[in-house]
């Protein structure tokens, strides 16, 4: 009798298992089937990051996130018609291991293609997308009177950071990050800084990252070197926080995610300190990062009415410092190009693509088969966004265009 109670026990366990985890998404399913063994996205292997970029927000033994609630009137996203490109869209999406791709042309879905088993439904990770919203909240501070300008020290706004490296470095600066503060960027290398701050145990009543920022020292006078640093915008992000004097997630969803017409609430992870980490990792749906790529190319404008300062926008999108690669440089959190075009990326292949001349909004999610950084698969995207200028251009003179091997949406 005692056999048979055991056994029943047993079996009502594996019954409620399962129904548990058949109540769960596919996103959530997948990600506990390869759940990695550490917090360490830059060494996890692939199939890892395949299931983790698509669920970052979902187990908070990874991450723990906020909320951006979106609003009740979506941005409309009409189809175009399919567009036709001289290359094979299936093989350069194989090659970037996309997980989502559209083009958007005069406000119409020109093309929009899915794989790793994504879809329009799920929200894939921003990783360093995520640095050009935060430039745009930065206007909208300044426009709503929180941050009073540009040329702000840090430590009027971080009092903790005050006899630092960082002490006497702009805002200015640090969104073109040109703060000369060292830092080491090497995805590869796990004891960089961009590995190690998040693993940082800080002092009591200090933020996480301000912790671990104000002992770097200082390698150039402020304002004389570029030198690209995630730490420079996290740091925004708590002086942000600072200044507005709420959540970050809150502050997108009032300024972008709810006026501009997202359709799909998004999230945004935190530091352990429960600041929103602001130079990475907004997870969102695909067709609401084309979106934010809309209402930048519209001007940042809601219903005529624009959320930063007059001529902000057309500052933060030029180039405001070289970086040594010719034809190219940096804004405020934007990589800019001579042709007035500019984009933000993330690693492992997120990015987001605007030309204002062609009315062009080019949205990608991906998981880079050879890492967080890839010259040759980088240098593949840049080729497939001149593709589409191309095709557009074609278009607009009535030119015949080779059609790609898989074209359209």
């Amino acid at each position: 009798m005692k056999a048979r109670k055991v056994a029943w026990l047993l079996a009502t366990l594996a019954v409620a298992g399962l129904a548990g985890w058949f109540s769960l998404d596919k996103e959530a399913r997948g990600l506990l089937a390869t759940l990695p063994t550490n917090r360490d996205v830059l060494f996890w292997s692939e199939p890892q990051r395949d299931a983790a970029f698509r669920a970052l927000d979902r187990l908070p033994v990874l991450a723990k996130s906020r909320v951006v609630p979106a609003g009740g009137t979506p941005m409309p996203l009409p189809p175009g018609p399919p567009l036709k490109l001289a290359l094979d869209v299936d093989a350069y999406m194989a090659g970037q291991r996309s997980a989502a791709l559209l083009v958007v042309h005069d406000g119409k879905l020109r093309l929009e293609r899915y794989g790793l088993g994504f879809d329009a439904g799920g929200r894939w990770t921003s990783f360093s997308v995520a640095k050009s919203i935060t430039s745009t909240l930065v206007g909208a501070a300044i426009r709503d009177g929180h941050i009073r300008s540009m040329d702000d020290k840090v430590s009027d706004y971080i009092a903790q950071m005050k006899g630092s490296a960082y002490d006497d470095v702009s805002i200015r600066q640090l969104l073109t990050m040109t703060s000369g503060v060292r830092w080491n960027e090497d995805y590869a290398d796990p004891n960089s800084d961009v590995a190690l701050f998040n693993k940082h145990q800080p002092e009591e009543g200090v933020d996480a990252l301000v912790s671990y920022l104000r002992r770097l020292p200082r390698e150039a006078p402020p304002g004389t070197r570029w030198h690209y640093s995630t730490g420079e915008t996290n740091l925004v992000g708590v002086l942000l926080s600072e200044a507005v004097k709420k959540p970050l997630a809150t502050y997108l969803s009032e300024k972008i995610w709810v006026p501009a017409g997202m359709e799909q609430p998004a999230t945004w992870i935190v530091s352990r300190t429960g600041k929103e980490i602001s130079g990475c990792c907004i997870q969102a749906a695909p067709r609401d990062f084309a979106r934010f790529g809309l209402f930048i190319l519209g001007g940042a404008r809601v219903g005529g009415q624009g959320i930063v300062p007059e001529d902000w926008l057309a500052e933060a999108t030029t180039e405001r410092t070289a970086i040594g690669r010719p034809g190219r440089g940096y804004g405020y959190q934007w990589w800019t190009y001579t042709d007035g075009t500019f984009a933000a990326r993330g690693i492992f292949g997120q990015g987001l693509f605007i030309d204002p001349k062609r009315k062009i909004v080019i949205a990608s999610s991906a998981n880079w088969a050879a890492g967080a950084s890839d010259r040759v698969t980088s240098e593949a995207r840049e080729t497939f966004y001149r593709a589409v200028q191309k095709a557009i251009d074609d278009e607009g003179a009535g030119l015949p265009n080779a059609p790609a091997a898989v074209s359209g949406r």
